[in-house]
């Protein structure tokens, strides 16, 4: 796995929750994983668009560290692997779901492409009353 020359120097909570969940694909397996509930490695590759295994592997690998995902190996033949939010995780969503709104009152404007996972978090964002 890919280690930083440098550690990372957080020093307020704002940088530390946008090291958490922040970046391209972060939030993204999270919003996936918020809809799915419970994902095989392959499903969840089917879910992401234009993403390569390696940076899959690599940020799924961050939210295991970080305490967002969990990761459930059985013991059978073949091996079977399965990935969902933790407590932790599941906290995340309302703050992802804040800038969604947020982000979305600008973003449609100019922009004619929109993720799927994205139209869903829109949708739970603006009907939701949590």
């Amino acid at each position: 796995m890919y280690k930083p020359k440098l550690e990372k120097d957080i020093r307020c909570p704002l940088e530390y929750g946008l090291d958490i969940f922040g970046g391209k694909w972060k939030s993204r397996i999270i919003c996936v994983l918020a809809e799915k509930k419970v994902l095989r490695y392959s499903s969840l590759r089917k879910e992401m668009t234009n993403i390569t295994d390696a940076v899959l592997a690599t940020t799924l690998k961050e939210l295991i560290a970080d305490g967002i995902v969990q990761r459930q190996q059985f013991d059978e033949i073949p091996p079977k692997v399965e990935y969902c939010l933790t407590d932790k995780g599941r906290s995340v969503l309302p703050i992802l779901q804040s800038i969604c709104r947020w982000s979305g009152a600008y973003h449609r404007e100019n922009s004619e492409y929109i993720h799927s996972q994205c139209q869903k978090c829109d949708y739970k964002c603006e009907n939701s009353s949590d």
